[in-house]
């Protein structure tokens, strides 16, 4: 045998034992892959949601604003030229504090005039009032006809109509004079300021609103053909545009006796359960219903719900393992984001608020505390093993 024949057997047979060995190497590196345990999916407070129970969906539904009930339109009670606007848009103001002043200057000089002439009223009248007692007491003397005193007595008459006259020309004068300074009959927010300095105002205009933030309450219409399941002091939910899903409550405080001819809704008005809470700004648009104690049932947010074709499924936590539930849907609420909870889950029941598609039935999991950097659900699955 030759020296090549040797080295090349020589070679062939050290590469089988490197294979054999290699081989028998691996079985228990992947024996050992295969039975080591999972690790647990952490789950955060916030990645958790329950099952609740609500009487909101399919009970009738409200739109309208939040409005104040304390509000009041000033208007302008003289004509005449705007010469100061003390308080603007958004400003607090107390009652009694001036906020708009309209040149005074004619309507002053037409009160000096009405003092003026109240003055020669009330001399006027004393002159005559002395004029008749003078003629009485000749007339009882028999030096004058009793046709001189009843003259006397009309004059008299005529001075004192004169000076009633003339004393509510003088009140109405100053009233007049009070009107040139709008001020703010309760205690408030100036709101929707429609004149400025230099604008020539003539009796009725619109000057400013006041309105009282602490007195907010929703105002809205309801559809007459669900009149008859709405009763004074019922729980509504509603959500205010501007403020995200934030969910307000109050509770029906009146309910209009006639509908509108026109859109067939009555108007209806809820007062806040916690007044501190509401909105400071009139105006803005809310929508929400009027909880129904007879249409109770237990709702889930959507995004918990999974589907499988025409099979919807929860990931629930039973214990410390995740369990994959089978759940019947029914009726959902566009508004609100919830769906009925048909069977499947009890009230109280825990589900993972925004499942992945990565999960296993019979996952482990571990509850972490909030604030303790746990990655959520979705960012703690683990991910499918590869395949060979």
């Amino acid at each position: 045998m030759t020296r090549a024949t040797l080295t090349l057997t020589a070679l062939t047979l050290a590469l089988t034992l490197a294979l054999t060995a290699c081989n028998k190497g691996g079985k228990p590196d992947d024996k050992s892959a295969a039975d080591k345990p999972s690790a647990p999916l952490l789950l955060a407070p916030e990645d958790v949601r329950q099952v609740t129970q609500s009487g909101l969906i399919g009970s009738p539904v409200i739109s309208g604003a939040i409005q104040p009930a304390r509000r009041a339109d000033l208007r302008a009670e003289v004509a005449a030229v705007v010469l100061q606007i003390a308080k603007d848009n958004g400003e607090r103001v107390r009652a009694g504090d001036l906020i708009i002043r309209i040149d005074p200057t004619s309507i002053r000089d037409a009160a000096t005039s009405a003092d003026e002439g109240l003055r020669a009223a009330q001399q006027s009248f004393e002159q005559t009032e002395r004029v008749l007692a003078r003629q009485r007491t000749l007339n009882q003397q028999g030096m004058i006809s009793t046709q001189a005193l009843e003259d006397a007595e009309v004059r008299r008459n005529a001075a004192q109509s004169e000076l009633a006259a003339a004393k509510a020309r003088m009140v109405t004068a100053r009233q007049q004079v009070s009107r040139t300074e709008v001020r703010a009959p309760f205690d408030g927010v100036v709101s929707e300021r429609k004149v400025s300095v230099g604008d020539t105002v003539q009796v009725g205009r619109e000057l400013i609103k006041v309105i009282d933030p602490a007195s907010m309450r929703f105002e809205g219409q309801v559809s007459a053909d669900r009149l008859g399941e709405l009763k004074l002091g019922q729980r509504v939910a509603f959500r205010i545009n501007g403020f995200g899903d934030d969910e307000f409550h109050g509770k029906l405080a009146r309910i209009d006796a006639s509908a509108n001819a026109t859109t067939r809704q009555v108007e209806l008005i809820a007062n806040f359960e916690d007044a501190s809470k509401a909105p400071q700004v009139a105006g803005l648009y809310a929508e929400g219903r009027v909880e129904s104690t007879d249409r109770r049932a237990l709702v889930l947010a959507e995004g918990s719900v999974l589907r499988e074709g025409d099979t919807a499924f929860v990931w629930k936590l039973a214990g410390d393992k995740l369990k994959k539930t089978t759940v019947t849907l029914g009726e959902r609420d566009e508004r609100r984001g919830e769906i009925v909870i048909a069977t499947g889950l009890a009230l109280g029941d825990e589900v993972l608020r925004n499942p992945s598609s990565n999960l296993k039935d019979g996952a482990p999991l571990q509850r972490v505390k909030p604030g303790a950097g746990a990655a959520s659900a979705v960012a703690a699955a683990p991910a499918p093993a590869a395949s060979k």
